[in-house]
């Protein structure tokens, strides 16, 4: 019943004028984002974060959810017209979404993509309302130690599943935590790394570094990009998909939702991963595996229903334990900080009108984004034709005028443009940027935990191991770490043999 109670007072304030128009705002801002290839959700959750600063919490983080689900919905409008992913988390969609679109199928598929993640948003939602609260009442028994194993755990998976090199994701983070400890120190209130200056004693603020990172690089990115996007132009009709057609998609759909709820959950897990996973498993289980590439509606129900799931397990951790499991959930931790909320486990009892707010966000979240998703296709294939030149100069005045209305200080655009460089020669070098960002998000929260666990043992670190949850955590930290060394290992030595002759 107190599930009940708190979704009811959860639709009590969402229906509220105010919460409402923030939803629609947030949902419609990120198909908006998922439509247009590039911006992605972290960099357009970036730009408007100063915007939510003058709303209340609830209505700030209803609106900056919606656009983090939102653009799970939008991404698969570009993968089937323009084979371009609006969304990372829909490149696999571009493999058969596309060709489905050059069959004329293009309703079908963009049809099966809308509704099936309808359900698995749905589905994410419920399961999200059930699973908080008990595991929030667990993490009530955790301590600084337990807490310090988690956010190492969280960091540790998320360079394990770089796409990339591990070893580059693991500087990253290092980098973030190096950039974290700027500031007054978070116990005695020493300034560190402050240079001098009045402005780092409170820290390198997020908003400049976010939008800098993921805006003003990905303004120098496309600037080098001056292809055209060719537009699929067959007529788009017939977007509800046939009885065939849900015959085959139910099944992964199904299997999807449940999947990409599970991985969202994991640190570092995410949307990317359950959209690949939903992928290869709808393949090996399908009756006809030879259609898959070249227009198999399961290679598009699939991936999308785990994205969108995925979104909504990503709440779980973050609310139940105020730990963000990817780089978009550790901007709404800041955001909440940012109005003076802690996520974790007293939020569900100190908090309730945030918590089910979000809950009922999102149930009516996902109703507005169908609407938006089907009846308006053409206009979203409209706004796929707006060239970059005219995009970029929008994106960069709206990360000057945010990073600015944050604190009105200059400083702030400094940084930006500082992060923004430096973001820019990362991304040309092939380094990923949100390890780092997630890790400058959880290095001061690290660091205290860190330290009053070794307060409570008078400097042992052995209290990390004599607690049995951190331990086992920190045990399979170490051993995705030793895992990951020994494959580089076998790799490098396979490369050698390779390259060396038969007399070496």
């Amino acid at each position: 019943m107190d599930v009940i109670n708190g979704l009811l007072g959860g639709f009590q304030g969402i229906v509220q004028p105010t919460n409402l128009f923030y939803c629609f705002v947030g949902v419609l801002v990120g198909t908006l984002v998922g439509v247009l290839p590039g911006i992605g959700p972290i960099g357009a959750m970036s730009i408007l974060l100063p915007c939510t600063f003058g709303l209340s919490p609830v209505s700030s983080v209803i609106m900056l959810a919606g656009i983090y689900y939102g653009a799970m919905y939008g991404g698969s409008t570009t993968s089937i017209l323009v084979n371009i992913p609006g969304e990372a988390a829909s490149v696999v969609t571009c493999l058969d979404g596309y060709q489905m679109a050059r069959q004329g199928r293009a309703g079908p598929a963009l049809g099966i993509s809308a509704l099936g993640s309808f359900i698995a948003g749905t589905i994410g939602t419920i399961a999200l309302m059930f699973l908080v609260t008990p595991l929030a009442e667990v993490a009530l028994k955790f301590g600084p130690a337990e807490f310090t194993a988690v956010m190492c755990f969280s960091m540790t998976v998320l360079t394990y599943l770089a796409s990339r090199s591990m070893l580059r994701a693991l500087l990253m983070v290092v980098a973030g935590l190096i950039v974290g400890t700027a500031g007054n120190d978070p116990i005695a209130a020493i300034p560190r790394f402050t240079f001098g200056t009045a402005y780092l004693l409170d820290g390198i603020g997020l908003v400049p570094v976010a939008m800098g990172l993921f805006g003003i690089s990905e303004v120098f990115i496309n600037m080098e990009r001056l292809q055209e996007r060719g537009i699929f132009k067959a007529k788009i009709k017939n977007l509800f998909p046939n009885l065939q057609d849900w015959r085959r998609s139910l099944g992964p759909i199904g299997r999807g939702s449940v999947i990409g709820f599970l991985l969202g959950i994991l640190p570092g897990g995410g949307a990317i991963v359950a959209s690949f996973f939903s992928y290869t498993m709808e393949k090996r289980l399908s009756k006809f595996p030879n259609e898959f590439g070249k227009g198999a509606i399961e290679g598009v129900a699939g991936p999308e229903t785990a994205n969108n799931a995925a979104s909504a397990g990503a709440f779980v951790p973050l609310l139940a334990l105020g730990i963000p499991p990817n780089a978009i959930m550790g901007l709404l931790l800041g955001a909440l900080i940012i109005h003076g909320v802690t996520p974790g486990p007293l939020l569900v009892s100190q908090h309730p009108e945030i918590f089910w707010g979000v809950i009922a966000s999102m149930y009516l979240g996902n109703v507005m984004l169908v609407l938006l998703n089907l009846p308006l296709i053409g206009l979203w294939v409209r706004v796929l034709k707006v060239p970059y030149r005219m995009l970029m100069p929008l994106i960069l005045l709206c990360c000057v005028i945010g990073a600015y209305a944050t604190n009105n200080n200059t400083t702030d655009l400094v940084v930006m443009i500082i992060f923004g460089i430096v973001g820019y020669i990362l991304r040309k070098l092939q380094y990923e940027l949100a390890p780092f960002l997630l890790a400058m998000i959880l290095g001061p929260l690290l660091e205290t935990n860190f330290r009053n666990a070794l307060r409570m043992s008078d400097g042992s670190f052995m209290i990390f191991v004599q607690k049995p949850i951190s331990a086992v955590i920190l045990g399979i930290s170490a051993l995705l770490i030793i895992s990951t060394g020994f494959s580089t290992y076998r790799k490098t030595k396979m490369r050698m043999i390779k390259e060396a002759g038969p007399d070496d």
